[in-house]
């Protein structure tokens, strides 16, 4: 007998609130994506340089490069060589204002958990074990939470440090998710 998906509700429900729970302390009280993140020597000097040119909100690659014949010119070649390469992610001006941000992550999460669920309904009868459920709603929630980051690190930079940390955030994610479904799993 195949599960409804309003049957999904309650246990993405349950995960959302897990998962923020988690997340919240992670990044707050445990803080371990702290070193993550770097400040430049001259930061103040880096900032006006980059207000100067006025950019809107976006992301940015320095040295800026077009295409493959542009990676021929060699005065690309020297920006190259010269550094620094790298990817910058500009955001409007202003206080940061968490509530956005918040209420953003739990409308993500609440729907990656009913993607997550529809995945393991698809797959998993009403009265399936535990953990069954279990394995099926957590290998598919690891990789909707961390896969993204792999390939951040192999073609953006991001240090692979990083995207270690980050799958691990994207397990404990996994499991709290995986254990909402099976424990409320439809009989």
């Amino acid at each position: 007998m195949f599960v409804d998906w309003q049957q999904l509700l309650l246990p993405a429900l349950l995960a959302t609130a897990l998962v923020f729970v988690a997340s919240s302390i992670i990044h707050t009280v445990i803080q371990w994506h702290a070193p993550d993140h770097r400040k430049f020597a001259n930061e103040d000097e880096v900032r006006a340089a980059i207000r100067s040119a006025n950019p809107t909100p976006g992301e940015y690659v320095i040295p800026h490069c077009k295409g493959g014949k542009d990676m021929a010119d060699p005065a690309m070649q020297k920006k190259f060589e010269q550094g620094p390469i790298g990817l910058v992610y500009l955001r409007p001006n202003g206080p940061t204002k968490l509530g956005p941000f918040l209420g953003a992550w739990i409308v993500y999460v609440f729907v990656l958990s009913l993607v997550v669920g529809y995945v393991g309904a698809s797959a998993l009868p009403r009265g399936s074990e535990y953990l069954k459920v279990f394995q099926v709603i957590g290998a598919t929630a690891w990789l909707a939470y961390a896969a993204g980051g792999a390939s951040d690190s192999i073609w953006k930079g991001k240090p692979w440090i990083s995207t270690v940390r980050g799958l691990v955030d994207g397990l404990v994610y996994a499991a709290l998710t995986a254990g909402a479904f099976a424990w409320l799993w439809p009989r």
